[in-house]
C-alpha cells in the first residue's frame, strides 16, 4: 500500500501549523520549508480546510492555522479525510469482477491489514507527531524510579 503524496503534504502541513501556534502561517513558508511546490500546497490547504483540520484567512495578512489543538487531530482521521481510495486490490471496491469470487480469501487477509493500519493511525494524533517543546503541547512527565 502506497499514500498518496496529497497525504504526505497534508501531514507536513500539519506539522509544520502545529509548530507555529501562536501565529497564521502561509502557504509559501510551508512550501519553502519543506521544498514542495505551492500550487499542491494550496490543493492541500483547500481539502484541509474543507475538512476543518484547519481554519485559513484570506488576504493581506491571511494564513492557516489549526482549527483544532494537536491532541485532538487523529491522524487516522486525517488520512482518511485525504486519501481518495484505500482500495489494496481490484476486488476490494465491490464494483469489479473477479475470477476468483466465492474461492479467494485473500480480499478479506487484504482489508484486515488495511483495518489494522487505520487502527494503528487511530491510536495517533498530530501531537504525537510534534518535536518536544512545542508551545501548547503538554509534555510527559517522567516518573522518578526509587
Amino acid at each position: 500500500m502506497r499514500l498518496t503524496t496529497m497525504t504526505d503534504y497534508a501531514l507536513r502541513l500539519l506539522m509544520y501549523v502545529g509548530q507555529h501556534p501562536g501565529r497564521l502561517c502561509t502557504i509559501a513558508e510551508v512550501a519553502h520549508a519543506h521544498q514542495v511546490s505551492v500550487a499542491h500546497l494550496m490543493k492541500v490547504t483547500h481539502q484541509l480546510g474543507l475538512a476543518g483540520w484547519i481554519e485559513t484567512v484570506r488576504g493581506k495578512g491571511g494564513g492557516m492555522r489549526l482549527a483544532h489543538a494537536p491532541e485532538a487531530i487523529g491522524l487516522g482521521a486525517v488520512v482518511r479525510s485525504v486519501e481518495p481510495d484505500f482500495r489494496l486490490v481490484e476486488c476490494l471496491d465491490g464494483g469489479g469482477h473477479c475470477l476468483l469470487q466465492g474461492g479467494c480469501r485473500l480480499a478479506g487477509i487484504f482489508d484486515d491489514a488495511l483495518q489494522d493500519f487505520l487502527a494503528r493511525l487511530d491510536r495517533h494524533t498530530l501531537a504525537d507527531i510534534l518535536p518536544p517543546g512545542v508551545p501548547g503541547i503538554a509534555l510527559p512527565t517522567l516518573q522518578r524510579v526509587s
